[in-house]
């Protein structure tokens, strides 16, 4: 070994998997005409904003070639895979709670075959998926009657695939849909509504603890040993500086995009300061003292959390322009830090220390409550290029960015964070929202030219060494010491 590497060993039972979704990979093939989601409608009313038109319709065709898929896993050795079930296709009635049974039939082969191959499957309830009917009709999640239809939803799926399934989530990243439809209007129907926001944020919560009611209500967890939990984006946040502006402008920032959903996630109440803020800036969720006590005696098991890349703000340097509605950077503006290491195809920063600083956060913060990265990646642009003789991308670049994000977690685990994992997004290169296939993701490569035929990249060839012998291979660079 040179002297410039270090071996660290990846703990005992710590899981090294992957993720994908179930609208990002498995096509239109057999969904009805009214089975839209959310991201149906959303592509087939602005395709245009699409790269080069591809949405959710072939995707990667996983609804026809998941056992070809799966194989893959069980060569590359993933421990666990998560996805979802496709809320908008698993129901033929969303009022009734009626099965489709040809789609519900679908995730039972997906889940024995997981299961045949060793790969633990785990499952989310909704990865964007809320159903169109639902979005229309009712104004998606800004609806407390769409919270009861998520609960009857649940128990289907539950009493449906609970003898096999253990790991169950509520939500993927459930502040992100109204982000960018409500909030910052750049997705469909492009409505700037702050209140309408937090709404859909509260909303999403009161689901995940009326979920875990039911969840506990009818013995699921003790019957099968299984936990339920949520998927969150929490979006580590760094001041500029020391100076007390700049880091009340990053602890506001934290306030309304990572307290709002991790605080009545893990310790089942919000921030006293949220309602105050609200109530000033006229954007306070409709809520009961009923629904804040659900939410308070039903938390989490567990937390997937997904970890990208930092944020970095600074204090305000203008003026708020009084005649727009309330935005949160009202009290902030991003900030970039000179000489930062960027993925420039995605155009966000590369700092693999987030996975430790977010660690510390769950152990000091959260009452060190289990947790795993529930999505950790780097998307790359015309990735063929970096194909050698034998036709496999060379993705050393995703290889050292693993490398760099899973030693700082592993270092936290030894410091006493509560982590058990890290999955990789994603196990296959997928559909993205607007960036279609434009950024690779994947540790299989889905070749759009050749009938989405895959083929492995040598990051899968890497990642299977390193579940098999439990050992990374890393720079020494005093990281230790």
């Amino acid at each position: 070994m040179d002297k410039e590497e270090k071996t660290i060993k990846i703990p005992d039972g710590f899981m090294i998997g992957a993720a994908a979704s179930a609208w990002q990979t498995e096509g239109w093939s057999g969904k009805k005409a009214h089975q839209d989601s959310y991201i149906d409608l959303w592509y087939k009313k602005n395709k245009q904003v699409w790269h080069n038109g591809v949405g959710p319709a072939i995707a990667t065709d996983f609804y026809n070639r998941y056992k070809e898929d799966i194989t893959l896993m069980k060569e590359i050795g993933l421990t666990h895979y998560r996805t979802s079930i496709n809320w908008s296709r698993f129901l033929l009635d969303y009022e009734k709670a009626t099965v489709d049974e040809e789609y519900a039939g679908y995730m039972d082969d997906v889940i024995n075959e997981l299961i045949k191959n060793g790969v633990e499957p785990m499952i989310c309830l909704e990865h964007y998926e809320l159903p169109a009917a639902l979005f229309e009709q009712y104004g998606g999640w800004g609806s407390k009657h769409v919270v009861d239809l998520f609960v009857k939803y649940a128990e289907k799926v539950f009493d449906r695939y609970g003898d096999r399934v253990k790991n169950w989530f509520t939500f993927n990243e459930p502040i992100v849909v109204q982000t960018r439809v409500y909030l910052d209007a750049i997705r469909y129907p492009f409505e700037q509504n702050t209140k309408k926001w937090m709404q859909w944020n509260y909303n999403k919560a009161l689901a995940t603890a009326k979920v875990i009611q039911l969840f506990k209500e009818k013995g699921y967890g003790e019957k099968n040993g299984s936990k339920i939990g949520v998927i969150l984006n929490p979006e580590v946040t760094y001041a500029r500086s020391t100076a007390k502006h700049d880091q009340e402008a990053a602890r506001m920032y934290d306030l309304f995009f990572n307290r709002i959903f991790l605080d009545p996630s893990i310790k089942g109440e919000y921030p006293k300061e949220l309602f105050e803020v609200m109530e000033k800036h006229k954007i306070a969720f409709e809520y009961t003292e009923d629904e804040l006590q659900v939410i308070k005696e039903n938390t989490v098991d567990y937390v997937g959390l997904n970890l990208y890349y930092p944020h970095r703000v600074k204090a305000r340097s203008t003026a708020w322009n009084d005649r727009t509605p309330f935005h949160p950077s009202y009290y902030y503006e991003m900030f970039e830090l000179p000489g930062r290491k960027m993925n420039p195809f995605r155009g966000w920063e590369i700092y693999p220390q987030i996975m430790y600083d977010m660690a510390m956060r769950m152990k000091e913060e959260y009452g060190n409550i289990e947790w795993f990265i529930a999505e950790n990646g780097m998307g790359v642009e015309n990735e063929y290029q970096f194909k050698n003789e034998e036709n496999i991308i060379q993705d050393d670049y995703r290889i050292e960015f693993i490398s760099e994000h899973l030693k700082w977690l592993i270092r936290a685990v030894e410091e006493g964070a509560n982590c058990k994992g890290y999955m990789l997004w994603a196990f296959s290169d997928n559909v993205s929202p607007m960036n279609a296939f434009k950024n690779r993701y994947g540790l299989v490569e889905i070749n759009l030219e050749e009938n989405r035929n895959r083929r492995l990249k040598k990051s899968a060839y890497w990642y299977k060494e390193i579940i098999k012998n439990r050992e990374l291979l890393v720079k020494n660079d005093d990281f230790y010491k």
